[in-house]
């Protein structure tokens, strides 16, 4: 019983939320919005998260007459460093060296914005992940398949970054990217029921 009267539209260039968000069997449409991913140092990591993904919806907000606009964005924290996307291969090496045998958080925030009355709401999940400890030779064989480069602290649970991850506690959707339950009942506040 969806309700397709409501365009929804996915802040965001990133495949795996557009593969979350499809298995969510609602309608949407996808608009990027390339927005500047500073945010002041002294934010925490749930507020990192639940800004930029309200900067990256209102982005696209912006050029919109109607329709619910979802932005999301994840990062990985690890003794309250936060890891961001690697910029080359040593960087991802340097990552992975930090998160290897320990266990980490990732944070996943998810904003919504209805165009024609400017509401908006934004929330957060977090999830705490234990990496396997890694030699250097597995880090590299890692890197080489490049599935890190563009992966907030150089993994990715979904791909074959599964095999070094030993544990999760927490929301599995989290970590790859869009947490389902959260957005679902977001969503369903802004008049789009999935179940």
């Amino acid at each position: 019983m969806t309700n397709t009267n409501t365009s929804l539209i996915l802040a965001s260039s990133s495949p795996r939320r557009r593969e979350l968000l499809q298995n969510l069997g609602t309608p949407f449409e996808v608009l990027t919005s390339d927005v500047d991913e500073t945010t002041a140092p002294e934010l925490s990591p749930e507020d990192v998260v639940k800004e930029l993904s309200l900067r990256k919806a209102a982005a696209v907000a912006d050029r919109l007459t109607e329709g619910i606009v979802l932005g999301s964005d994840t990062i990985v924290v690890l003794n309250g460093q936060i890891l961001g996307k690697p910029m080359d291969e040593s960087d991802a090496f340097r990552m992975l060296s930090m998160l290897q045998g320990q266990e980490h958080t990732v944070y996943s925030g998810v904003a919504l914005i209805d165009v024609a009355t400017k509401r908006s709401e934004v929330s957060f999940s977090h999830t705490q992940v234990k990496i396997r400890p890694l030699s250097k030779e597995e880090i590299n064989s890692y890197i080489a398949t490049r599935e890190p480069m563009d992966k907030a602290g150089s993994y990715a649970i979904q791909g074959i970054g599964a095999t070094i991850v030993e544990g999760i506690k927490g929301d599995y959707f989290t970590v790859v990217g869009l947490p389902l339950c959260l957005t679902a009942n977001m969503l369903s506040r802004f008049g789009i029921v999935i179940l």
